[in-house]
C-alpha cells in the first residue's frame, strides 16, 4: 500500500500553525517599527497577514461589553474559550474545538482503549449508575459485578447524575484501586467491591461462521488496532490451511467511521491492485492517494458488504474501495454520506482543534459527500422497525454540512437503518449467488443434508 503525503499531515499542519506567528516579516513590515497588536491593531495589517482589523476591533468591543455589562460576572478564560469555539462553530458539523478532556475522550475512541474497570453503565434518573453489562475478562467481570447492579457510591462518595458522566468516576490510571458501593436485587444491604483498574481494550471486530466455508465479520468502528484485529479474525476463520473460507459477509452497518488509515489497511488486505481512496484539500499536504499492494488475504473469494444509513466516513471509504474495484457486492441501504477528512491539531495547553481539511474520493473519482453510497441490492427495514427504519439524521440533514456534488434536496437520498439478523441472512443469500452454478448447487445440497 503506497501512501502519499498522508502521515506527515498532522505534524505539518500543527507546525504550520505554530510557525505562522514566527514567519519572516516582509521587507515592508521590517521597515515599520514593531508594535504589539494590542497596542496598535493597525500594525498587524500587512499584506502577509491580511488580518481583518475591522472584525478584530468589533470582537474586542463585544468582548469588553460582555465583561463589563453582562448581568453576571463572566470569567475571562471562559469567555475567550467561547470565542475560540465560535471560530469553528459555523464551518461544518465536524470541525470543533476540543478542550483537554474532550480531546482525551476523542483519543480513547480512536485508540479503542481506556483505563477503567471495564463495564457498560447508564445513569438513572435518581443519579445512581446502573450496570448494563460487565465486559468479558475485565476487572469488573472478575470482581463479580453483574448486569443490573446499581452503583450508589464511588470511594465512599455518593454518585450524582448532576455532575458525573457515568464513566467519569469509574475511570482512572491503570493500577489504581476504586471501591464501589453496590445495590443488588436479592441482596438486603448495599455492599462494597474494590476493583483495580486496568487498560481496557474495546474490541471493534468480531467474527463467526455462518455456514461451512462462509464467514461473517462485523466491524463496529475503525480504531487504531482495527486492521490488526480484522486480520486476526479473518485468519481464525480461514483456519490452518489459510483457505477455508469461500466467501464472507462484511458487516459495516451503523459503523460511524474512525481512523481512515485503518479502513485503508483493511481495503488493502482484500484487494490485489487498484486505487483505494484519494483526498483533496486546499493545501497540497492535504492531497493524498492510497493504492493497494499485491496480496489478497481472501484469495479472490467473493465478498458481500452490508451497509445502512449509519455506515459513515471510513466505513464508506472501505465500501467504496471494494465496490469500485469490483471486489464486492454492496447490500443494504444508502450510506450516511460523510465524505470529509478531519485532522486533529493539538495545542500547547492540551486542547485540540478538530478541523475538516479535505474531501475524500472513491477510486472512480466520485465524492460521496452528502450523497452516500448506493447499494447494488437494496434491503428494507423490518415491519415495525423504530421510526420506520428512518435515520435520525444523515450528513445531508446536518446544518452547515459541506455541499456534495449533486446532492439534491436535503434528506431526499436518505437510506434506512437496518437492524437485526434479517439483513445478514439477505447478505448471505446474495453471497451464495456469487458462486459458479455448480458450486452453488453443491452448497445447496449440503445445506439440505444438514437440515
Amino acid at each position: 500500500m503506497r501512501r502519499r503525503h498522508w502521515l506527515p499531515l498532522l505534524a505539518l499542519l500543527a507546525l504550520s500553525t505554530a510557525h505562522a506567528q514566527e514567519a519572516p516579516k516582509s521587507p515592508a513590515a521590517q521597515a515599520q517599527p514593531e508594535v504589539a497588536a494590542s497596542d496598535d491593531p493597525d500594525a498587524a495589517d500587512t499584506a502577509a497577514t491580511k488580518v481583518p482589523l475591522e472584525e478584530i476591533r468589533r470582537f474586542v468591543d463585544v468582548f469588553n461589553a460582555v465583561r463589563e455589562a453582562y448581568v453576571d460576572p463572566v470569567d475571562d478564560r471562559k469567555l475567550m474559550q467561547s470565542a475560540i469555539k465560535g471560530l469553528l462553530l459555523d464551518l461544518d458539523p465536524h470541525s470543533a474545538y476540543l478542550e483537554k478532556s474532550d480531546a482525551q475522550a476523542f483519543d480513547e475512541e480512536t485508540n479503542g482503549a481506556y483505563a477503567g474497570i471495564g463495564v457498560e453503565v447508564q445513569v438513572q434518573p435518581d443519579g445512581m449508575i446502573k450496570v448494563i453489562a460487565p465486559i468479558d475478562d475485565t476487572p469488573a467481570a472478575r470482581a463479580g459485578i453483574k448486569s443490573g447492579d446499581l452503583i450508589t457510591a464511588v470511594d465512599g462518595k455518593p454518585v450524582s447524575g448532576d455532575n458525573d458522566d457515568s464513566q467519569g468516576p469509574l475511570r482512572g490510571a491503570a493500577g489504581t484501586r476504586v471501591t464501589l458501593t453496590l445495590l443488588r436485587q436479592g441482596v438486603a444491604k448495599p455492599f462494597d467491591v474494590t476493583v483495580q483498574r486496568e487498560t481496557i481494550r474495546i474490541a471493534s471486530v468480531r467474527s463467526r461462521v455462518l455456514e461451512p466455508g462462509l464467514g461473517y465479520l462485523r466491524i463496529a468502528a475503525f480504531q487504531a488496532d482495527t486492521a490488526a484485529d480484522f486480520e486476526r479474525q479473518l485468519d481464525l476463520l480461514q483456519g490452518p490451511s489459510g483457505k477455508a473460507l469461500r466467501g464472507i459477509v462484511l458487516d459495516l452497518r451503523s459503523n460511524p467511521g474512525g481512523l481512515l488509515t485503518s479502513a485503508v489497511q483493511i481495503a488493502d488486505d482484500l484487494l490485489d491492485r487498484g486505487k483505494i481512496v484519494s483526498t483533496r484539500g486546499r493545501i497540497a499536504i492535504s492531497d493524498s492517494q492510497f493504492d493497494a499492494t499485491p496480496g489478497d488475504r481472501m484469495h479472490g473469494a467473493p465478498i458481500v458488504v452490508l451497509v445502512d444509513a449509519g455506515s459513515a466516513s471510513a466505513a464508506e471509504v472501505l465500501a467504496g474501495a471494494l465496490a469500485d474495484n469490483h471486489r464486492a457486492r454492496i447490500v443494504g441501504s444508502r450510506t450516511f454520506g460523510k465524505g470529509s477528512v478531519q485532522t486533529l491539531l493539538p495545542l500547547d495547553n492540551g486542547d485540540s482543534v478538530k478541523l475538516t481539511t479535505a474531501r475524500y474520493y472513491t477510486p472512480s473519482g466520485k465524492s460521496i459527500q452528502a450523497r452516500g453510497i448506493a447499494p447494488d441490492v437494496v434491503l428494507h427495514p423490518a415491519t415495525g422497525a423504530p421510526n420506520g427504519g428512518r435515520p435520525d439524521y444523515t450528513e445531508a440533514l446536518l446544518p452547515g454540512h459541506l455541499r456534495g456534488e449533486g446532492e439534491g434536496d436535503a434528506g431526499s437520498n436518505a437510506g434506512d437503518v437496518l437492524d437485526g439478523d434479517a439483513p445478514i441472512a439477505a447478505a448471505l443469500a446474495e453471497l451464495k449467488k456469487q458462486f459458479p452454478p455448480a458450486a452453488a448447487d453443491k452448497e445447496n445440497t449440503a445445506a439440505k443434508g444438514r437440515g
